[in-house]
């Protein structure tokens, strides 16, 4: 079997969700290929096909495009196939002919399965695979889910019609994509992020000084819900409870501003640190020292970092929103609050810390025996066999 997976770029070490998959497809006899706008010299796990070069100078841009048109002729009945699909779908001659340069690596695929990692990547591709003879199919995620159709309404209306089989990363997420449009017939399969125990640190820290650590990880973007924490650590402070909050990514600059003036009109400074960008290592070293993560997201496809604070055994506490029920057995593996409420999660944090210690521990080992029973990366990788072969 021959399965073409589609990515902006390749993989970096950190994300595990795609490295596992290609190694367990080539484990088990699938030869993988890589399609990416960007190859990173870091990744070996398979072939890599870049995609046609776009570029600003147009002297550069008519030679890559006479590169690819040379490049192309041995494949000729595979565009013209192209050309018929799109017309069917009532394409212009301009958006075609656009769109044959862009799929050029893919058109010359030999593949059984071109698979998209993201909805967002199939955009302009819809009829790729069927032209090449591939099937095709198409991971959903929170972004393509929850964020882009809100600029973007009946986006995936195209894709709809020609996916063969759909991926979700949760349950939630698939029922989203069939309120879009997606077809309840179509075949489909949950398949969530799974957690690399070996990369985690060895952690048994417990609660143990009057200051609490808690700490979030997450891209600085509005649908993280940083601003909701920030609130509720001003109510915990206000009830003289001592903790310092450290939130660690980057992302947006605005929304970086705002939650820090947030932070400085609230007096949380002695509080509250935003720790930047980390890498995944010093990002899991990190979590090693906290005795509470919490996760405010307004909304979430599902959450790995939720997962790996689970598998440490750290008391996990995040909003009831998107896949983050599916993550979290509420009151046995973690809690959830109710999305949009700064009460609520100062509530539950304060509930939390006043549990026994045997309380605590029970809740922090059926998290880490949770999380290693069904979401570890051999069962993953059982279950994307499983996806190709049906």
């Amino acid at each position: 079997m021959k399965i073409g997976i589609v990515l902006s770029q390749t993989p970096a070490y950190s994300e595990t969700f795609f490295i596992s998959k290609i190694k367990g497809l080539q484990r088990n006899g699938v030869e993988v290929s890589l399609y990416s706008q960007v190859k990173k010299d870091d990744f070996k796990e398979c072939p890599i096909i870049e995609s046609a070069k776009v570029t600003s100078n147009p002297f550069l841009q008519i030679w890559y495009f006479l590169k690819e048109a040379i490049l192309l002729l041995p494949h000729v009945p595979v565009i013209i196939r192209y050309i018929k699909l799109e017309r069917t779908q009532k394409s212009g001659f301009f958006q075609i002919f656009k769109n044959i340069y862009l799929n050029a690596h893919l058109l010359k695929a030999k593949l059984d399965w071109l698979h998209f990692g993201f909805a967002t990547q199939a955009l302009g591709s819809e009829t790729v695979a069927k032209a090449i003879g591939a099937k095709m199919a198409v991971s959903l995620r929170g972004f393509d889910i929850n964020v882009y159709p809100l600029k973007h309404p009946q986006c995936y209306e195209k894709l709809w019609q020609h996916v063969d089989k759909v991926h979700s990363i949760s349950q939630y997420l698939l029922d989203k994509a069939i309120a879009t449009g997606l077809s309840a017939e179509t075949p489909s399969a949950i398949i969530t992020p799974a957690v690399q125990f070996d990369a985690l640190p060895l952690t048994e820290r417990q609660i143990t000084s009057e200051t609490i650590n808690i700490t979030t990880i997450a891209r600085l973007t509005w649908i993280k819900g940083l601003d909701t924490a920030i609130m509720a650590m001003s109510i915990l402070k206000e009830k003289g409870i001592k903790f310092t909050y450290r939130i660690i990514g980057s992302g947006d600059k605005d929304y970086e501003e705002r939650c820090k003036f947030m932070v400085y009109e609230l007096g949380l400074e002695d509080n509250v640190s935003f720790l930047g960008k980390l890498s995944h290592q010093k990002t899991l070293e990190h979590l090693s020292e906290t005795d509470l993560y919490i996760q405010p997201s307004l909304n979430e496809g599902f959450c790995n970092a939720v997962l790996e604070a689970q598998a440490m055994g750290k008391l996990t506490i995040a909003s009831n929103a998107g896949g983050l029920p599916e993550n979290i057995v509420n009151g046995k593996t973690g809690w959830l609050f109710e999305n949009h409420s700064p009460e609520s999660l100062a509530m539950k944090i304060e509930m939390v810390l006043a549990l026994k210690k045997e309380q605590k521990n029970t809740i922090s080992q059926n998290a880490k025996k949770r999380i290693r029973e069904e979401f570890n990366i051999e069962k993953q990788q059982g279950k994307f066999i499983e996806f190709y072969s049906k």
